[in-house]
């Protein structure tokens, strides 16, 4: 299953996710309330394909906090876009990358690089109150169900007040019924 391409800046970094990996439709990106990424990735030269960094080797979990200048401006834009458990190649433009400075030894100046990422997961800042996403997932969901409960109940509620209702018109008119009688109420008979 392919996605298509997404351009940003000017044709400055793209992110593709077209390996066929994607985040559950349900999955959350980051947020405000969960601005902290982990993840997994390898990156290379894409003039030479040469690796100059990967977690992948020792199986590692890089974390940063997602806009706040702490990686590669392309890092910041495209991490934004992806979702928890997605993994996306992201290519990055020099300005968006290292620059006219590079990152030497590993990234000579004016590189093109080129990233697979994995979004493993998305947390709060530390002190925050909220606790994970997977536990705002639960309480929201929680609150959900007891709405719908509520609404379940007063909907019952209703039936019976008007089932109850019912039931007395119909006590009333088999009243009204009886003390009618037989021929009363028919007009005169001779």
């Amino acid at each position: 299953f392919l996605l298509p391409k997404l351009t940003y800046l000017s044709q400055g970094i793209s992110n593709s996710r077209s390996n066929g990996w994607q985040a559950k439709p349900d999955a959350t990106g980051p947020t405000e309330s969960f601005p902290l990424v982990d993840v997994h990735y390898e990156g290379t030269l894409a003039e030479t394909g040469e690796v100059f960094d990967t977690t992948h080797e020792d199986n590692t979990i890089f974390s940063f906090e997602v806009g706040k200048g702490a990686v590669i401006k392309a890092w910041d834009l495209a991490l934004k876009t992806m979702k928890t458990g997605e993994v996306a190649k992201i290519v990055c433009k020099p300005e968006y990358a290292y620059g006219s400075a590079g990152s030497p030894p590993e990234i000579p100046p004016e590189s093109t690089l080129v990233f697979e990422v994995e979004l493993v997961a998305c947390r709060p800042r530390k002190g925050s109150n909220v606790a994970s996403v997977s536990d705002e997932r639960a309480r929201l969901d929680e609150l959900k169900r007891q709405r719908e409960m509520a609404a379940a109940t007063k909907e019952e509620e209703k039936k019976k007040r008007e089932e109850a209702k019912a039931a007395a018109a119909a006590r009333v008119q088999a009243k009204m019924d009886a003390k009618k009688g037989p021929g009363k109420g028919k007009g005169k008979g001779k």
